[in-house]
């Protein structure tokens, strides 16, 4: 994928089918590392689904037969450098405390780094298209923290859908807005 924040929106689609109700998405920039950490409440993966999923010919899906999107993660981040690390626990096995948990870290000056891309749009698509699930946004570099919660959103908004127009626009501009302080 040619930015991180593709990667991002396809892993956090994931977490959706997998029935999360929380998928927490991080990215921390220091010095010379960016690590992408996306978490998930979701039913987790067997011991042998874990095994597989970074390789590219396999899938869970029906529509095809390849997955591309964690192991092309995978490869980006080894390509810098950087690892891929998945943790995961199976709801049938861990019924209280199951989901999923990636890490990828990335070496920042690495001539092969894929650039971070739009994370604004990444976010504001996975709301519009899941209004229901809740998802924390937290992006720290430098002395910067940017900040979404869903949950909070809707403490405040009661019945006001999160993918009403008004509310994904406040939501662009409120991430612009914060990456511009």
């Amino acid at each position: 994928m040619k930015e991180l924040s593709l990667n991002i929106l396809d892993i956090a689609e994931n977490s959706v089918k997998a029935g999360a109700t929380l998928t927490e998405i991080t990215v921390e920039e220091a010095d010379s590392r960016l690590v992408l950490t996306i978490k998930d409440d979701g039913c987790g993966m067997t011991e042998e689904i874990l095994k597989s999923v970074t390789d590219p010919f396999y899938t869970t899906r029906t529509t095809r037969k390849v997955g591309m999107g964690i192991p092309l993660l995978k490869l980006a981040a080894e390509q810098t450098g950087g690892s891929l690390q998945i943790d995961s626990r199976c709801e049938k096995d861990y019924p209280e405390n199951h989901g999923t948990a990636l890490r990828a870290e990335f070496n920042k000056n690495h001539i092969d780094m894929t650039p971070l891309g739009d994370v604004i749009s990444s976010v504001s698509t996975l709301i519009q298209g899941h209004p229901d699930t809740d998802f924390l946004f937290k992006h720290t570099f430098g002395d910067k923290t940017v900040l979404l919660d869903t949950r909070e959103l809707k403490a405040v908004l009661g019945d006001v859908p999160l993918n009403s127009y008004e509310v994904i626009k406040w939501i662009e501009e409120y991430l612009k807005e914060q990456y511009s302080l």
